[in-house]
């Protein structure tokens, strides 16, 4: 009398090779997905560029020079009166500072914050953008997606 058995399911072996390939795929594509997101998230930098640059030029069109980070900081129902813009991002990933403001130019840094994985983000973790008689320059030029 002949037993047949049938063998149903995996061998370790298989089993192996299939954590094997899914772990090499795996280190291949978080890295770059995890590039993906950053790079998708310094748009909150470039809006909210936009915003401080807005704000500076009704701040200048009412004052003798651009506004400083105090002044931008400032609530509105402040004496003297601010802008009222909040110094983070509205995803919190960036803080910004403004240096150098005089009659005819500021400069905005933009700094990821730390703990954050934007902070992770080589070579785009500080964007600046430099403003000379109302026309923006930016530093870093790699990170601003056009």
């Amino acid at each position: 009398m002949k037993i047949l058995r049938h063998c149903r399911g995996f061998t370790l072996i298989e089993l192996l090779i299939v954590v094997a390939i899914v772990g090499v795929l795996a280190a291949v594509a978080l890295p770059s997905y995890n590039a993906q997101l950053r790079k998708g998230r310094r748009a909150d930098v470039v809006s909210m560029m936009a915003a401080v640059q807005q704000a500076q030029e009704r701040w200048r069109a009412n004052n003798a020079s651009y506004a400083s980070l105090a002044d931008m900081t400032r609530a509105t129902s402040a004496t003297p009166p601010g802008l009222g813009m909040v110094a983070t991002s509205a995803s919190g990933y960036y803080t910004f500072d403004i240096a150098g403001a005089a009659a005819t130019g500021y400069t905005v840094t933009a700094t990821a914050v730390s703990g954050t994985s934007q902070a992770l983000d080589a070579g785009c973790t500080t964007l600046d953008v430099v403003v000379t008689n109302g026309s923006p320059g930016y530093t870093q030029t790699q990170c601003w997606s056009k």
